[in-house]
Order: C-alpha cells, then sequence, then structure tokens
C-alpha cells in the first residue's frame, strides 16, 4: 500500500503539482529580496520542463546587438567551459556518477523517482567522464575540430590550468595531469591532488578555481541533501567551498553554509572571490532565493538552519541557534529556484553594456509554478558590487509550452569579445557575440 501510494505522489507530481508563485519574480531579485510564505504541502511543488532538445534549425535568442552561432553541437552532456590562454576550449562532458554499493537499497524508492524526474529535465543520460577540446582556428566563431582530451575520469566538472598542469574537479576528488596549451591529447594518468566529499553525492559537481598566483585551488562541494534530512553525519565537509594548497594536497574549509554552490570567479575590481548558489526546495514556490554572492573567508552562509541570513527552517532538527546568529546573508538574490550554475565576469572585455558585470547561467527551475531561469543573465556591477537588476543576454532554451529545448550551465567569456554557453540539453556550447 505504501509503494502504491508513493507510486501515486511521483505520478502527481510529474504532471506539474503544488502552489502557484504570488510574489512577482523581479520582487525577488537584487540585494533586499523579498521572501515568500512558507507553503507546507504533503506534496511539495513539481514542475518539471519537458527536456526535448532543439528543434531542427532553432537555437537560443540573444540579446540585442548580439548574435548567436553554435560554436560546437554534438556534444554528450556538456556542462563546463573553460577557455585557454591559445584560445582553445575545454569542455566537460559529464553527468552523476553511478551511486555507490548500498544507495540503491538504502534509498530505493526515492532513488526511483529521482530517476524519473531526472530523466524528464535531461539529466538521466549516463556520464561521458571526459573533457573535449575545441579549437577554432579561423576566429569564425566555429569550432573546426573536436577531440576528446582525456577521458575514463569520474564525472569531472571544474578544471582549472596553472602553467602548465591541468587540474580537474572529479566528483571525488581533484586530479591533476601534466599539459601544454596546444596539445590535443593527454595520454598521462591522472594524480590526485586532494581528496573532496563524495560518498552518495545528491549533488555531485565540483568546481575548482586557482588563485592569482597558482598555489591554491578553490573547490565547491554541495551539500548531499536538501536540508539535512538524512542526519548531518552525511554532510561532513560539504555545503562548503574549500581551500586547496596545490604543492602538498593540505585543505582547510574556507567557507560554510553554502548548499550547492557552483560557479567560481574572481571579480575583478575588489578581487574578492564570489560564487552562485543553489538553495533549499520544498518550500514552495516564492520560496528559497538562489544567490550570487562574495565568499569572505571563514563566514558561514546559513544552510541548513537558515536561509537568507537568519530566517529559521524550522524543518532542521535539531535547531542551532548559534549558527543561525552566525549566519551571513547573501550579496544578490537572483530570484527562486532558478538554479544558477555558471559564472563568468566581463573583465572589460566586451563592449558596452557588458562591460562590467557578470554572467550568470540558469540551468532553471523544477519545483516552482512558474517556471524561472533557463536563461543567461547579466547583473552590471559598479566598484566591485552589483547595481541594478539582472538583464536576459541569452533566452530562448524554454518554450511556451513548457520544452526545455537546452539548459545553460557553464559559461566563459573567451578572447574575441564573445560569451560561451554549454547547453547540456541541447548538447552544444553557444558562442554570443556582437553582432558587428
Amino acid at each position: 500500500m505504501r509503494t502504491l501510494a508513493l507510486l501515486v505522489l511521483a505520478a502527481a507530481a510529474l504532471c506539474a503539482c503544488g502552489e502557484v508563485a504570488k510574489l512577482p519574480e523581479n520582487a525577488t531579485w537584487g540585494p533586499d529580496p523579498q521572501l515568500g510564505e512558507i507553503q507546507k504541502r504533503l506534496i511539495p511543488t513539481v514542475n518539471i520542463a519537458d527536456a526535448t532538445g532543439w528543434p531542427q534549425g532553432a537555437q537560443p535568442t540573444a540579446a540585442a546587438g548580439w548574435r548567436v552561432t553554435p560554436f560546437a553541437t554534438g556534444l554528450t552532456h556538456p556542462r563546463w567551459v573553460v577557455v585557454l590562454p591559445n584560445g582553445d576550449v575545454l569542455v566537460a562532458e559529464s553527468n552523476k556518477p553511478q551511486p555507490p554499493p548500498g544507495e540503491k537499497e538504502k534509498h530505493g524508492i526515492k532513488a526511483f523517482f529521482m530517476k524519473m524526474f531526472m530523466k524528464k529535465a535531461g539529466a538521466g543520460v549516463p556520464s561521458a567522464d571526459r573533457i573535449t577540446l575545441l579549437r577554432d582556428a579561423d576566429g569564425n566563431g566555429v569550432a573546426e575540430t573536436k577531440t576528446v582530451l582525456i577521458d575514463g575520469l569520474k564525472s569531472p566538472f571544474g578544471m582549472a590550468l596553472v602553467g602548465e598542469v591541468l587540474y580537474i574537479a572529479n566528483a571525488d576528488a581533484i586530479v591533476k595531469v601534466p599539459f601544454k596549451p596546444g596539445a590535443t591529447r593527454i595520454d598521462a594518468r591522472p594524480e590526485k591532488v586532494a581528496d573532496l566529499p563524495a560518498g552518495i553525492n545528491h549533488h555531485w559537481t565540483k568546481n575548482i578555481l586557482a588563485s592569482r598566483d597558482g598555489s591554491k585551488l578553490y573547490a565547491t562541494v554541495g551539500s548531499n541533501s536538501n536540508i539535512g534530512e538524512n542526519g548531518m553525519d552525511i554532510e561532513e565537509g560539504r555545503a562548503a567551498i574549500w581551500e586547496v594548497d596545490v604543492a602538498s594536497g593540505r585543505k582547510r574549509l574556507f567557507a560554510g553554509g553554502l548548499r550547492n554552490p557552483n560557479g567560481l570567479a574572481w571579480e575583478p575590481t575588489s578581487g574578492a572571490l564570489w560564487t552562485v548558489v543553489n538553495e533549499r526546495d520544498e518550500l514552495g514556490s516564492d520560496l528559497v532565493p538562489d544567490y550570487l554572492t562574495s565568499v569572505q573567508d571563514g563566514a558561514f552562509y546559513g544552510w541548513p538552519w537558515s536561509y537568507w541570513g537568519r530566517n529559521v527552517d524550522e524543518r532542521v532538527k535539531p535547531a542551532n541557534p548559534q549558527k543561525v546568529a552566525a549566519a551571513k546573508s547573501p550579496d544578490y538574490a537572483l530570484g527562486n529556484h532558478v538554479a544558477p550554475l555558471g559564472l563568468a565576469f566581463a573583465e572589460g572585455r566586451l563592449p558596452a553594456p557588458y562591460a562590467s558585470g557578470a554572467f550568470v547561467g540558469e540551468h532553471g527551475s523544477w519545483n516552482r509554478k512558474p517556471f524561472a531561469g533557463y536563461k543567461v543573465v547579466f547583473i552590471p556591477f559598479e566598484g566591485g558590487k552589483p547595481k541594478g537588476l539582472p538583464q536576459d543576454f541569452l533566452t530562448g532554451f524554454l518554450s511556451a509550452d513548457g520544452k526545455a529545448y537546452g539548459r545553460p550551465v557553464g559559461v566563459a567569456v573567451d578572447a574575441r569579445r564573445g560569451v560561451l554557453v554549454a547547453d547540456d540539453v541541447g548538447n552544444a556550447i553557444w558562442r554570443v557575440a556582437p553582432a558587428q
């Protein structure tokens, strides 16, 4: 009987159950977002866009004065993108790793439902476990060559080149391989630099960013649950950003309470580290805002006990007033459930109005009505801080009837006044550049 009830629950969820957002979306943006009312329901809001891929000849829509070209197509779930000093582009083709032994038995029914949801959202494909190199030798905005740089990895995501060493963030560890820009194949066996929390990997993506001098790596690790509901013992070292010394492999907690941080970037004016974070689910369409924030050394950002500073999440037991009192508010709300993943600063390499600010790839909601995200936005910066509302930069990923033609993930600015966007449903890298 319980199994039947859960199957009914799953069927209802796939039919877009739940309440509708009451707040206008723009009220949930910026440094002081409006927080909606908590919605407690037996069946949480589930509203999943069907991942169909792009119809023949279709592509995203760029902001006025900009044009889109398919930089590369025919990829397998491309998630992250990095531009090398010589203009070559690295793409992590990756997905969630296979669960460790015992996970299916322990979380079988829940895993079954999540598998259905993820398949509908386009995340049910096996992981290619490789990094592909794309080369646009003639500079026309389309990569002429596509070669497998290295394969046999474990759900790779973040990449960082320091000198002639390529660091790769697998789902369970940071590894390194020798690599000279210009090469098209790495045959060396990866060498481990540091372990990263793994196990069940509810949030599996691990991103890395090198310090300016290359001596440190900063690594993101998402939580192993929504709000610690499976016990805090499996959250050890998670919902955090770690600082890793590349010479020794030693690591220290840089910042905590970040439910699922992904994109990392250095803000060019202040030199501060910034990230984008996916916040918690199942409080309704009007909670909780995902965000863009600077990351202070030693700071705590609330998860799981509170959100947007000191707003207590009463679902989390036992309570922790000390942690709540220490919780720091983020800098800038991006809206509820937009699922920000990619982050790149323009750093003056693009013409106005995109010369100073941050591009954010919003993967798109699965538990909000109506949908939110499914686009790349630009947040203007002034004096090292966000100034103004998000501006749509690349849209059209979501059809009027709720089909996801694509879902943006990683973003990067190239050396030729273009922005590259990884699309893991469209299996493409799009390039957005001035029309003239």
